[in-house]
């Protein structure tokens, strides 16, 4: 059996906190499948962007995004999201402007997905995380 760097790499963005304990993305070739990791509202200084659910999806989105883009994706690459949600009744109060968050950054794309309410996320005041599966079409 190959090891798996004969087949996976993995993918961190230079300007994300250096992961401990997991990696940011995994690049699956040939296949060119992308898993993203769970992504949280945190900016590059690993910081929550605030306590908005709308804000820090749009956060964690363009973690995924970037992601996806440093593994040659582009929005339309995503084929599956997994959001989790500390709160079901925040996320339905704010779905409106969580939609055109998500649109501004992916289009009309919709891959299939999942909303699932957890009780609480690891990093304190996380109120949702993201994670992908992507499809990167494989140019080497």
């Amino acid at each position: 059996m190959n090891a798996p760097s004969d087949f996976m790499q993995f993918i961190n963005p230079d300007r994300f906190p250096a992961p401990r304990g997991y990696n940011n993305g995994v690049l699956v070739r040939p296949g060119a499948l992308l898993f993203v990791a769970g992504q949280i509202g945190w900016n590059t200084a690993g910081c929550l962007v605030g306590s908005r659910l709308a804000d820090q999806f749009d956060q964690a989105l363009a973690n995924v995004l970037a992601v996806v883009e440093q593994a040659g994706g582009v929005p339309g690459s995503l084929a599956k999201l997994t959001v989790y949600v500390t709160d079901r009744l925040e996320y339905i109060s704010e779905r409106r402007e969580i939609g055109e968050r998500y649109r501004l950054r992916v289009g009309r794309h919709y891959p299939a997905m999942a909303l699932v309410e957890v009780r609480a996320l690891l990093e304190p005041g996380a109120k949702v995380e993201i994670e992908a599966v992507a499809i990167i079409e494989d140019v080497g």
